[in-house]
């Protein structure tokens, strides 16, 4: 068999694969097929053929991997400012509350060219759910009122699609309203829309968001589980999030075990008001989490103990949560607000490494997604999806220690190129496929239509 010709060969790289298979950095370069696939690494001379990048001496690394994320939220940023999750949710979707299945896409588009342009290449969305959200007394919420027509969860598969961001859409059953064959069909039809796009590589499947938080009854929990098997999906929950209701929502947990939904399959977002058995069961089931550091400093959520989970045997995956309380999509800061975090907690600056903690935001959140067989690590047969950063611009000193100056001096700011599948996708911060500045028009315009008619009833 003849050798693959490079389209691509990125050269000069201090490449961080991220993979076990690999050393932790490569001096050399990076080559890449026609569709998209890594075709090797390596140093010395690199291949003929193709494209050459010469990446000057920067950093080559994994895209990032954002295990949980809502994209839709990316116009919604400075509400709720002082808010715990529930009622920064109502302040959150002040606006986005009436939005039109036009409105939610354009959204969705701005705050996918964000991730894209700030180094996320693939994410785990959250879709908006078809029904609006309601803060209640006692820290506590709901979801229900006027169901949203079809076309506004399938706006949200569009707007991804356009984007062209590696993503697993998930949506929420929405099982306050109508009867369980109702709830089926609309989760059913959203699937059957999707499934137009399965021979895209930048879809990569869909989810359940579990409501277990806030459901009526048990109900909920057998329902998601039989979707999830009648699909092969999996199913991400919000739990153990906010520190209001702990009883309440430790309760829920066993609902899941008792419907036999615990497995490899579910995915705990943030899981942080835990007890030692719910981690312990967790863990023996296979189950995993993702953890959210920025998002939960900014609603005072809590910390959650991410080491104990992993010595459990807990697999965890890092995501950016709402662009609206991150506010800044930035997968650098991520990381060293979970680094810190985690240090300061438990008064042990060995407790998490730096080359932990970039894995856990790469390839630990693919593992998470059961995607580590195509994204998360720079690796032969895996998608050619990689960011050039380069420390010396603006300079961040000697580079003694490559992971150490890439997790813990580099940012946003050294972001110099994102490449999805083998195709620049973004320089400088600036989307290379799409216009950034007519999609921010189209999303400023249609948000502030909204908010010139719409009821202001909470203050920021």
């Amino acid at each position: 068999m003849s050798a693959r010709v490079p389209a691509v060969v990125v050269v000069n790289g201090m490449i961080l694969p991220m993979d076990p298979s690999m050393p932790e950095v490569v001096n050399g370069w990076l080559s890449a097929g026609s569709d998209g696939v890594i075709i090797a690494l390596g140093t010395g001379d690199a291949p003929a053929g193709g494209e050459v990048v010469d990446a000057h001496g920067a950093f080559v690394a994994p895209g990032f991997v954002s295990s949980h994320s809502h994209l839709f939220t990316s116009g919604s940023r400075g509400l709720g400012i002082e808010c715990s999750l529930y009622g920064w949710i109502e302040a959150m979707t002040r606006y986005t509350q009436y939005a039109s299945s036009d409105d939610i896409y354009w959204c969705t588009l701005h705050g996918a060219l964000d991730f894209i342009n700030n180094g996320i290449t693939t994410a785990y969305d959250f879709t908006s759910s078809r029904l609006p959200f309601h803060a209640l007394s006692g820290g506590d919420g709901t979801y229900g009122g006027l169901l949203r027509p079809a076309g506004f969860a399938e706006a949200q598969i569009r707007a991804k699609v356009d984007a062209g961001i590696r993503f697993v859409n998930s949506i929420m059953l929405d099982d306050s309203t109508g009867t369980i064959e109702e709830i089926v069909d609309r989760f059913t039809e959203t699937v059957t829309f999707a499934e137009r796009y399965e021979k895209l590589d930048t879809f990569l499947g869909m989810a359940i968001s579990g409501g277990i938080q806030w459901a009526a009854s048990r109900a909920s929990a057998e329902l998601e589980t039989l979707l999830m098997e009648r699909y092969q999906i999996i199913n991400q929950p919000h739990l153990l999030e906010t520190p209001y209701s702990i009883d309440q929502q430790q309760e829920r947990f066993w609902w899941y075990r008792d419907a036999g939904t615990l497995g490899r399959g579910l995915i705990f977002g943030h899981f942080i008001h835990t007890t030692p058995e719910i981690v312990e069961v967790a863990a023996e089931a296979g189950c995993a989490m993702s953890w959210q550091p920025t998002s939960n400093g900014r609603l005072g959520s809590g910390v959650a103990d991410v080491p104990g989970y992993r010595r459990a045997g807990l697999r965890v995956g890092i995501g950016l949560d709402d662009q609206s309380c991150t506010d800044i999509s930035d997968p650098w800061q991520n990381m060293r607000i979970g680094l810190y975090t985690q240090r300061a907690w438990y008064r042990d600056p060995e407790v998490l490494s730096v080359k932990e903690i970039l894995r856990l935001h790469t390839l630990g959140s693919a593992e998470v997604l059961g995607l580590d067989d195509r994204v998360g690590s720079l690796a032969p047969g895996k998608f050619a999806d990689f960011v050039i950063v380069d420390p010396s611009t603006p300079d961040t000193g000697p580079v003694w220690n490559p992971i150490a100056t890439y997790v813990l001096a580099c940012g946003l700011r050294n972001l110099k190129q994102v490449w999805i599948g083998g195709r620049c996708v973004s320089k400088e911060g600036v989307s290379v496929r799409l216009s950034d500045a007519e999609v921010a028009t189209e999303m400023h315009g249609r948000l502030r239509a909204i908010h010139d008619w719409a009821a202001d009833g909470c203050s920021a």
